[in-house]
Protein backbone atom coordinates (compact mmCIF):
# COMPACT_ATOMS: atom_id res chain seq x y z
CA UNK A 1 0.00 0.00 0.00
CA UNK A 2 2.60 2.50 0.79
CA UNK A 3 4.25 1.66 -2.53
CA UNK A 4 1.39 2.68 -4.24
CA UNK A 5 0.85 5.86 -2.38
CA UNK A 6 4.65 6.62 -3.01
CA UNK A 7 3.89 5.72 -6.88
CA UNK A 8 1.43 8.09 -6.74
CA UNK A 9 2.64 10.90 -4.87
CA UNK A 10 5.40 11.06 -7.33
CA UNK A 11 3.46 10.20 -10.94
CA UNK A 12 1.02 13.14 -9.35
CA UNK A 13 4.87 15.38 -9.00
CA UNK A 14 5.71 14.51 -12.22
CA UNK A 15 1.96 15.48 -13.74
CA UNK A 16 2.01 18.97 -12.31
CA UNK A 17 5.68 19.64 -13.14
CA UNK A 18 4.59 19.50 -16.91
CA UNK A 19 1.57 21.36 -16.86
CA UNK A 20 1.67 25.38 -18.29
CA UNK A 21 -0.18 27.36 -17.23
CA UNK A 22 -1.21 30.78 -19.17
CA UNK A 23 -0.94 30.90 -23.00
CA UNK A 24 0.74 29.53 -25.44
CA UNK A 25 2.61 32.20 -27.37
CA UNK A 26 0.69 32.36 -31.09
CA UNK A 27 3.00 34.26 -34.31
CA UNK A 28 0.50 37.40 -35.00
CA UNK A 29 -0.45 37.68 -38.30
CA UNK A 30 0.28 40.40 -41.24
CA UNK A 31 -2.66 42.08 -42.05
CA UNK A 32 -1.79 44.06 -44.23
CA UNK A 33 -2.08 45.27 -47.95
CA UNK A 34 0.11 42.58 -50.32
CA UNK A 35 1.80 44.87 -52.52
CA UNK A 36 2.97 48.39 -52.01
CA UNK A 37 1.15 51.01 -53.95
CA UNK A 38 4.21 52.64 -55.86
CA UNK A 39 5.59 49.20 -56.91
CA UNK A 40 3.72 47.88 -59.96
CA UNK A 41 5.88 44.78 -60.83
CA UNK A 42 4.57 41.62 -60.00
CA UNK A 43 8.27 39.26 -60.60
CA UNK A 44 9.23 37.94 -57.32
CA UNK A 45 12.51 38.45 -55.85
CA UNK A 46 14.80 39.17 -52.37
CA UNK A 47 16.62 42.28 -51.92
CA UNK A 48 20.15 41.87 -52.15
CA UNK A 49 22.00 41.07 -49.46
CA UNK A 50 24.82 43.86 -48.83
CA UNK A 51 22.82 46.64 -50.92
CA UNK A 52 25.98 48.99 -50.14
CA UNK A 53 28.18 47.48 -52.59
CA UNK A 54 26.08 47.98 -55.49
CA UNK A 55 27.53 51.69 -55.67
CA UNK A 56 30.53 50.56 -55.84
CA UNK A 57 32.60 52.87 -54.37
CA UNK A 58 35.63 50.84 -52.29
CA UNK A 59 35.25 53.88 -49.75
CA UNK A 60 32.33 53.69 -48.68
CA UNK A 61 32.44 49.81 -48.30
CA UNK A 62 35.58 50.28 -46.08
CA UNK A 63 33.81 53.11 -43.96
CA UNK A 64 30.65 50.71 -43.51
CA UNK A 65 32.98 47.62 -42.31
CA UNK A 66 34.77 50.03 -39.62
CA UNK A 67 31.62 51.19 -38.53
CA UNK A 68 30.23 48.05 -37.93
CA UNK A 69 33.52 46.80 -36.04
CA UNK A 70 34.12 50.07 -33.99
CA UNK A 71 30.74 52.10 -33.32
CA UNK A 72 29.58 52.30 -29.71
CA UNK A 73 25.64 51.51 -30.33
CA UNK A 74 27.02 48.11 -31.95
CA UNK A 75 29.10 47.42 -28.96
CA UNK A 76 26.19 48.04 -26.53
CA UNK A 77 24.00 45.97 -28.62
CA UNK A 78 26.48 42.75 -28.45
CA UNK A 79 27.13 43.11 -24.72
CA UNK A 80 23.28 43.31 -23.98
CA UNK A 81 23.08 39.82 -25.96
CA UNK A 82 25.66 38.75 -23.72
CA UNK A 83 23.78 39.36 -20.61
CA UNK A 84 20.61 38.22 -22.27
CA UNK A 85 22.27 34.84 -22.56
CA UNK A 86 23.49 34.66 -19.08
CA UNK A 87 20.28 35.21 -18.24
CA UNK A 88 18.83 32.26 -20.14
CA UNK A 89 21.15 30.16 -18.27
CA UNK A 90 20.62 31.92 -15.18
CA UNK A 91 16.91 31.88 -15.19
CA UNK A 92 17.20 27.77 -16.39
CA UNK A 93 18.86 26.61 -13.31
CA UNK A 94 16.39 27.76 -10.94
CA UNK A 95 14.32 24.45 -12.42
CA UNK A 96 16.65 22.19 -10.35
CA UNK A 97 18.06 21.45 -7.07
CA UNK A 98 20.48 23.86 -5.63
CA UNK A 99 23.35 22.14 -3.61
CA UNK A 100 25.51 23.81 -0.85
CA UNK A 101 26.65 22.64 2.48
CA UNK A 102 27.55 24.17 5.74
CA UNK A 103 29.56 23.54 8.76
CA UNK A 104 29.15 24.72 12.20
CA UNK A 105 30.86 24.46 15.47
CA UNK A 106 29.85 26.00 18.96
CA UNK A 107 30.63 26.12 22.50
CA UNK A 108 30.23 27.85 25.74
CA UNK A 109 27.67 27.76 28.74
CA UNK A 110 24.86 30.08 27.42
CA UNK A 111 22.62 29.38 24.32
CA UNK A 112 18.87 29.86 24.17
CA UNK A 113 18.95 32.94 26.84
CA UNK A 114 19.91 30.31 29.51
CA UNK A 115 23.09 30.08 31.19
CA UNK A 116 23.71 26.52 32.00
CA UNK A 117 25.53 24.64 34.81
CA UNK A 118 27.82 22.73 32.24
CA UNK A 119 29.81 23.73 29.46
CA UNK A 120 28.71 22.30 26.04
CA UNK A 121 29.85 22.11 22.41
CA UNK A 122 28.75 20.53 18.88
CA UNK A 123 30.32 20.06 15.39
CA UNK A 124 28.46 19.64 12.66
CA UNK A 125 29.48 19.41 8.54
CA UNK A 126 26.93 18.44 5.89
CA UNK A 127 25.96 19.17 2.25
CA UNK A 128 22.58 20.20 1.61
CA UNK A 129 19.93 20.53 -1.21
CA UNK A 130 17.40 22.48 -1.72
CA UNK A 131 14.64 22.36 -4.24
CA UNK A 132 11.49 24.09 -5.55
CA UNK A 133 9.69 22.14 -7.91
CA UNK A 134 8.74 23.85 -11.05
CA UNK A 135 4.49 22.71 -10.74
CA UNK A 136 2.16 24.63 -13.03
CA UNK A 137 4.86 25.61 -15.45
CA UNK A 138 6.24 28.33 -13.66
CA UNK A 139 10.00 28.14 -14.36
CA UNK A 140 9.41 26.98 -18.01
CA UNK A 141 7.47 30.12 -18.73
CA UNK A 142 10.16 32.01 -17.22
CA UNK A 143 12.76 30.14 -19.17
CA UNK A 144 10.66 30.69 -22.10
CA UNK A 145 10.75 34.35 -21.16
CA UNK A 146 14.01 34.39 -21.37
CA UNK A 147 14.81 32.96 -24.31
CA UNK A 148 12.98 35.05 -26.21
CA UNK A 149 14.89 38.44 -24.55
CA UNK A 150 17.59 36.89 -25.87
CA UNK A 151 15.81 36.41 -29.62
CA UNK A 152 15.14 39.47 -29.20
CA UNK A 153 18.25 41.02 -27.83
CA UNK A 154 19.80 39.61 -31.04
CA UNK A 155 17.73 41.62 -33.56
CA UNK A 156 17.46 44.17 -31.54
CA UNK A 157 21.69 44.29 -32.30
CA UNK A 158 21.07 43.48 -36.38
CA UNK A 159 18.63 46.51 -36.15
CA UNK A 160 20.85 48.53 -35.04
CA UNK A 161 23.54 46.93 -37.83
CA UNK A 162 21.04 47.94 -40.62
CA UNK A 163 20.06 51.17 -38.95
CA UNK A 164 24.00 52.22 -39.05
CA UNK A 165 24.80 50.74 -42.17
CA UNK A 166 22.27 53.11 -43.92
CA UNK A 167 23.20 55.92 -41.49
CA UNK A 168 26.96 55.64 -42.74
CA UNK A 169 25.48 55.87 -46.14
CA UNK A 170 23.35 58.30 -46.04
CA UNK A 171 26.19 60.75 -44.15
CA UNK A 172 28.53 59.58 -46.85
CA UNK A 173 26.76 60.90 -49.90
CA UNK A 174 25.70 64.11 -47.87
CA UNK A 175 29.48 64.60 -47.42
CA UNK A 176 30.48 64.34 -50.98
CA UNK A 177 27.45 66.59 -51.89
CA UNK A 178 29.04 69.31 -49.55
CA UNK A 179 32.36 68.96 -51.24
CA UNK A 180 30.62 69.19 -54.51
CA UNK A 181 28.62 72.06 -53.34
CA UNK A 182 31.88 73.55 -52.19
CA UNK A 183 33.27 73.05 -55.71
CA UNK A 184 31.11 74.90 -57.56
CA UNK A 185 30.86 77.26 -54.92
CA UNK A 186 35.01 77.72 -55.29
CA UNK A 187 34.74 77.77 -59.33
CA UNK A 188 32.06 80.14 -59.38
CA UNK A 189 34.05 82.38 -56.75
CA UNK A 190 36.97 82.17 -59.18
CA UNK A 191 34.90 83.37 -62.85
CA UNK A 192 32.80 85.95 -60.58
CA UNK A 193 36.45 87.21 -59.38
CA UNK A 194 37.70 87.18 -63.05
CA UNK A 195 34.73 89.23 -64.55
CA UNK A 196 35.08 91.26 -61.57
CA UNK A 197 38.36 92.38 -62.49
CA UNK A 198 37.13 92.80 -66.18
CA UNK A 199 33.93 95.06 -65.07
CA UNK A 200 36.56 97.31 -62.68
CA UNK A 201 39.25 98.11 -65.99
CA UNK A 202 35.34 98.90 -67.71
CA UNK A 203 34.11 101.13 -64.99
CA UNK A 204 38.06 102.65 -64.32
CA UNK A 205 38.19 103.85 -68.04
CA UNK A 206 34.57 105.23 -68.19
CA UNK A 207 32.72 102.63 -70.27
CA UNK A 208 30.29 101.32 -67.51
CA UNK A 209 28.38 102.59 -64.95
CA UNK A 210 29.08 102.31 -61.23
CA UNK A 211 25.87 100.05 -60.69
CA UNK A 212 27.55 97.43 -63.26
CA UNK A 213 30.29 97.40 -60.68
CA UNK A 214 28.36 96.90 -57.98
CA UNK A 215 26.27 94.46 -58.55
CA UNK A 216 29.62 92.10 -59.89
CA UNK A 217 30.79 93.14 -56.31
CA UNK A 218 27.46 91.65 -55.20
CA UNK A 219 27.69 88.37 -57.52
CA UNK A 220 31.40 87.68 -56.22
CA UNK A 221 30.51 88.21 -52.69
CA UNK A 222 27.56 85.94 -53.01
CA UNK A 223 29.96 82.84 -54.05
CA UNK A 224 32.29 84.24 -51.72
CA UNK A 225 30.53 83.68 -48.75
CA UNK A 226 29.41 80.17 -50.01
CA UNK A 227 32.39 79.02 -49.70
CA UNK A 228 32.98 79.40 -45.80
CA UNK A 229 29.07 77.70 -45.48
CA UNK A 230 29.87 74.44 -47.35
CA UNK A 231 33.03 74.40 -45.42
CA UNK A 232 31.37 74.11 -42.52
CA UNK A 233 28.83 71.81 -43.91
CA UNK A 234 31.85 69.26 -44.17
CA UNK A 235 33.12 70.09 -41.12
CA UNK A 236 29.81 68.86 -39.55
CA UNK A 237 29.39 66.06 -42.05
CA UNK A 238 32.47 64.58 -40.85
CA UNK A 239 32.02 65.01 -37.36
CA UNK A 240 28.99 63.04 -38.12
CA UNK A 241 30.42 60.47 -39.78
CA UNK A 242 33.15 59.72 -37.38
CA UNK A 243 30.88 59.32 -34.48
CA UNK A 244 29.25 56.57 -36.81
CA UNK A 245 32.53 54.96 -36.84
CA UNK A 246 33.43 55.05 -33.11
CA UNK A 247 36.01 57.27 -33.26
CA UNK A 248 36.53 61.34 -32.19
CA UNK A 249 35.85 63.90 -35.22
CA UNK A 250 38.27 63.89 -38.10
CA UNK A 251 38.86 64.56 -41.92
CA UNK A 252 37.04 61.53 -43.62
CA UNK A 253 38.61 61.13 -47.20
CA UNK A 254 35.80 60.26 -49.59
CA UNK A 255 36.15 58.31 -53.05
CA UNK A 256 33.93 58.29 -56.39
CA UNK A 257 32.40 62.23 -56.30
CA UNK A 258 29.06 62.60 -56.17
CA UNK A 259 28.07 63.66 -60.16
CA UNK A 260 30.14 60.54 -60.63
CA UNK A 261 28.29 57.84 -58.49
CA UNK A 262 26.31 55.18 -59.80
CA UNK A 263 22.94 54.90 -59.08
CA UNK A 264 21.53 51.36 -58.39
CA UNK A 265 19.87 48.75 -60.66
CA UNK A 266 16.26 49.04 -61.17
CA UNK A 267 14.19 49.01 -57.49
CA UNK A 268 13.90 45.39 -57.00
CA UNK A 269 10.75 44.28 -58.38
CA UNK A 270 7.46 42.58 -57.25
CA UNK A 271 8.07 43.44 -53.85
CA UNK A 272 5.87 42.07 -51.53
CA UNK A 273 4.63 43.60 -48.66
CA UNK A 274 5.45 40.10 -46.36
CA UNK A 275 8.91 41.02 -47.44
CA UNK A 276 8.49 43.42 -44.05
CA UNK A 277 8.41 40.40 -41.76
CA UNK A 278 12.42 39.72 -42.12
CA UNK A 279 13.11 43.37 -41.03
CA UNK A 280 14.86 42.97 -37.72
CA UNK A 281 12.83 45.57 -35.72
CA UNK A 282 9.52 43.82 -37.15
CA UNK A 283 11.12 40.20 -35.36
CA UNK A 284 12.40 42.30 -32.16
CA UNK A 285 9.23 43.19 -31.28
CA UNK A 286 7.73 39.62 -31.94
CA UNK A 287 10.06 38.10 -29.42
CA UNK A 288 9.48 41.06 -27.03
CA UNK A 289 5.53 39.95 -27.01
CA UNK A 290 6.53 36.38 -27.11
CA UNK A 291 8.77 37.13 -24.02
CA UNK A 292 5.81 38.92 -22.90
CA UNK A 293 3.22 36.41 -22.93
CA UNK A 294 4.91 33.98 -21.35
CA UNK A 295 5.06 35.91 -18.28
CA UNK A 296 1.32 35.74 -18.11
CA UNK A 297 1.71 31.80 -17.24
CA UNK A 298 4.21 32.53 -14.65
CA UNK A 299 1.88 35.04 -12.98
CA UNK A 300 -0.89 32.53 -13.33
CA UNK A 301 1.59 29.65 -11.38
CA UNK A 302 2.24 31.87 -8.40
CA UNK A 303 -1.51 31.69 -7.56
CA UNK A 304 -1.51 28.24 -6.50
CA UNK A 305 0.36 26.48 -4.28
CA UNK A 306 4.27 25.22 -4.33
CA UNK A 307 5.83 22.21 -3.26
CA UNK A 308 9.54 22.30 -1.48
CA UNK A 309 12.15 20.05 -0.52
CA UNK A 310 14.81 20.21 1.36
CA UNK A 311 17.60 17.59 2.75
CA UNK A 312 21.39 17.35 3.92
CA UNK A 313 23.54 14.13 4.98
CA UNK A 314 26.36 14.70 6.89
CA UNK A 315 28.76 14.11 10.09
CA UNK A 316 27.39 15.83 13.76
CA UNK A 317 28.70 15.62 17.22
CA UNK A 318 27.86 16.93 20.19
CA UNK A 319 31.20 17.27 21.73
CA UNK A 320 33.76 19.74 19.58
CA UNK A 321 36.61 18.44 21.19
CA UNK A 322 35.99 14.81 20.75
CA UNK A 323 34.83 14.43 17.05
CA UNK A 324 34.86 10.82 17.00
CA UNK A 325 31.57 10.64 19.47
CA UNK A 326 29.69 11.79 16.75
CA UNK A 327 27.95 9.77 14.05
CA UNK A 328 25.69 10.41 10.65
CA UNK A 329 23.28 12.92 10.49
CA UNK A 330 20.63 13.43 8.00
CA UNK A 331 17.14 15.24 7.55
CA UNK A 332 14.27 15.65 4.56
CA UNK A 333 11.48 17.72 4.74
CA UNK A 334 8.74 18.76 2.52
CA UNK A 335 6.51 22.03 2.41
CA UNK A 336 3.38 23.30 0.45
CA UNK A 337 3.13 26.46 0.49
CA UNK A 338 0.59 28.52 -1.20
CA UNK A 339 -1.48 32.18 -1.29
CA UNK A 340 -5.19 31.88 0.24
CA UNK A 341 -6.11 35.75 0.52
CA UNK A 342 -3.71 38.52 -0.23
CA UNK A 343 -6.56 41.42 -1.46
CA UNK A 344 -6.39 40.29 -5.17
CA UNK A 345 -2.58 40.93 -4.98
CA UNK A 346 -1.60 38.03 -7.01
CA UNK A 347 -5.05 38.35 -9.69
CA UNK A 348 -3.42 41.82 -10.37
CA UNK A 349 -0.27 40.52 -10.85
CA UNK A 350 -1.57 37.99 -13.79
CA UNK A 351 -3.73 41.34 -15.39
CA UNK A 352 -0.73 43.36 -14.88
CA UNK A 353 1.41 40.52 -17.09
CA UNK A 354 -1.46 40.84 -19.63
CA UNK A 355 -2.28 44.23 -20.43
CA UNK A 356 1.38 44.27 -20.98
CA UNK A 357 1.28 41.76 -23.33
CA UNK A 358 -1.65 43.73 -24.81
CA UNK A 359 0.84 46.43 -25.42
CA UNK A 360 3.68 44.03 -26.75
CA UNK A 361 1.82 43.18 -29.57
CA UNK A 362 0.08 46.11 -30.19
CA UNK A 363 3.58 48.04 -30.33
CA UNK A 364 4.31 44.84 -32.94
CA UNK A 365 1.91 45.82 -35.23
CA UNK A 366 2.75 49.08 -34.82
CA UNK A 367 5.99 48.59 -35.81
CA UNK A 368 4.74 46.64 -38.90
CA UNK A 369 2.70 49.44 -39.68
CA UNK A 370 5.39 51.76 -39.84
CA UNK A 371 8.22 49.78 -41.63
CA UNK A 372 5.06 49.38 -44.31
CA UNK A 373 4.83 53.33 -44.53
CA UNK A 374 8.59 53.75 -44.81
CA UNK A 375 8.25 51.78 -47.52
CA UNK A 376 6.20 53.54 -49.78
CA UNK A 377 8.04 56.79 -48.79
CA UNK A 378 11.17 55.30 -50.10
CA UNK A 379 9.73 53.70 -53.47
CA UNK A 380 7.71 56.62 -54.20
CA UNK A 381 10.53 59.15 -53.42
CA UNK A 382 12.76 56.86 -55.87
CA UNK A 383 10.13 57.92 -58.42
CA UNK A 384 9.59 61.23 -58.21
CA UNK A 385 12.86 61.66 -57.76
CA UNK A 386 14.16 60.50 -60.47
CA UNK A 387 11.75 62.58 -63.12
CA UNK A 388 13.01 65.39 -60.80
CA UNK A 389 16.80 64.71 -61.24
CA UNK A 390 16.04 64.83 -65.03
CA UNK A 391 14.63 68.39 -65.04
CA UNK A 392 17.31 69.65 -62.73
CA UNK A 393 19.65 68.13 -65.31
CA UNK A 394 18.45 69.62 -68.23
CA UNK A 395 18.25 72.70 -66.24
CA UNK A 396 21.99 72.67 -64.96
CA UNK A 397 23.11 72.09 -68.62
CA UNK A 398 20.81 75.01 -69.91
CA UNK A 399 21.80 77.72 -67.27
CA UNK A 400 25.64 77.05 -67.48
CA UNK A 401 25.10 77.68 -71.08
CA UNK A 402 22.99 80.84 -70.97
CA UNK A 403 25.58 82.22 -68.64
CA UNK A 404 28.04 81.47 -71.10
CA UNK A 405 26.23 83.19 -74.03
CA UNK A 406 25.14 86.32 -71.48
CA UNK A 407 28.63 87.19 -70.79
CA UNK A 408 29.53 87.06 -74.59
CA UNK A 409 26.28 89.31 -75.73
CA UNK A 410 27.62 91.48 -72.66
CA UNK A 411 30.97 91.37 -73.96
CA UNK A 412 29.75 92.57 -77.51
CA UNK A 413 27.71 95.41 -76.53
CA UNK A 414 24.68 93.32 -77.45
CA UNK A 415 22.99 93.26 -73.91
CA UNK A 416 22.51 94.52 -70.71
CA UNK A 417 24.78 93.26 -67.70
CA UNK A 418 20.97 92.68 -65.76
CA UNK A 419 21.02 89.72 -68.25
CA UNK A 420 24.64 88.67 -67.34
CA UNK A 421 23.73 88.90 -63.45
CA UNK A 422 20.32 86.64 -64.05
CA UNK A 423 22.25 84.42 -65.79
CA UNK A 424 25.25 83.67 -63.82
CA UNK A 425 22.36 83.75 -60.76
CA UNK A 426 20.33 81.20 -62.22
CA UNK A 427 23.24 78.79 -63.39
CA UNK A 428 24.94 78.59 -59.70
CA UNK A 429 21.63 78.15 -57.97
CA UNK A 430 21.21 75.32 -60.66
CA UNK A 431 24.29 73.71 -60.08
CA UNK A 432 23.77 73.80 -56.30
CA UNK A 433 20.30 71.97 -56.54
CA UNK A 434 21.53 69.66 -59.21
CA UNK A 435 23.94 68.03 -57.17
CA UNK A 436 21.56 68.13 -53.63
CA UNK A 437 19.07 66.50 -56.36
CA UNK A 438 21.27 63.57 -56.88
CA UNK A 439 21.60 63.06 -53.33
CA UNK A 440 18.96 63.16 -52.25
CA UNK A 441 18.02 60.07 -54.73
CA UNK A 442 20.98 57.96 -53.73
CA UNK A 443 19.76 58.57 -50.35
CA UNK A 444 16.32 57.51 -51.38
CA UNK A 445 17.56 54.05 -52.48
CA UNK A 446 19.34 53.67 -49.19
CA UNK A 447 16.45 54.16 -47.17
CA UNK A 448 14.17 51.52 -49.51
CA UNK A 449 16.83 49.10 -48.82
CA UNK A 450 16.92 49.97 -45.22
CA UNK A 451 12.69 49.82 -44.97
CA UNK A 452 13.12 46.37 -46.80
CA UNK A 453 15.24 44.93 -44.30
CA UNK A 454 17.82 44.53 -46.31
CA UNK A 455 21.75 44.51 -45.75
CA UNK A 456 21.85 42.20 -42.80
CA UNK A 457 20.62 39.07 -42.56
CA UNK A 458 21.54 36.36 -40.27
CA UNK A 459 24.65 34.01 -40.91
CA UNK A 460 22.17 30.79 -41.67
CA UNK A 461 19.86 33.18 -44.06
CA UNK A 462 22.70 34.58 -45.97
CA UNK A 463 24.65 31.12 -46.37
CA UNK A 464 20.99 30.08 -48.07
CA UNK A 465 20.75 33.20 -50.00
CA UNK A 466 24.00 32.50 -51.72
CA UNK A 467 23.80 28.91 -52.21
CA UNK A 468 20.15 29.36 -53.90
CA UNK A 469 21.77 31.99 -56.16
CA UNK A 470 24.76 29.69 -57.19
CA UNK A 471 22.13 27.12 -57.77
CA UNK A 472 20.43 29.62 -60.48
CA UNK A 473 23.63 30.19 -61.82
CA UNK A 474 24.92 26.54 -62.38
CA UNK A 475 21.21 25.72 -63.79
CA UNK A 476 21.40 28.86 -66.10
CA UNK A 477 24.78 27.95 -67.78
CA UNK A 478 23.59 23.91 -68.21
CA UNK A 479 20.74 25.32 -69.95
Amino acid sequence: MKKIITIFIFGLIIYLSGCKLGPDFVQPEYNGPETFRFDSTTTDTLVNLRWWELFNDPVLDTLIKKALENNKDVLVAAARIEAARANVGFTKADQWPSFGFSANAAGGNFGGGQLFDNNASNFSAYPEMYWEIGFWGKYRRLNESARADLLASEYGLRTIQMSLISAVASTYFTLLDNKAKLEISRKTLVSRDSGLTIIQARYDYGIIAEIDLNQAQVQKAISQAAVPVYERAIAYTESSMSILLGKYPQEIISGIPLIEQEEPPKIPEGLTSELLLRRPDVQEAEAKYEAQNALIGAAQAMRWPSLNITGLLGYASNDLLALNTGGLAWAAAGSLTGPIFQFGKNKRRVDIERANALAALRNYESVTIQAFKEVEDALIAIQTLKKELAAQRLRNNAAINAEFLSNERYDKGQTSYLEVLESQRQSFDAQLQYSQTRRDLLSAHVALYKALGGGWLSPEEEKAYIEAQQSADSTGRKR
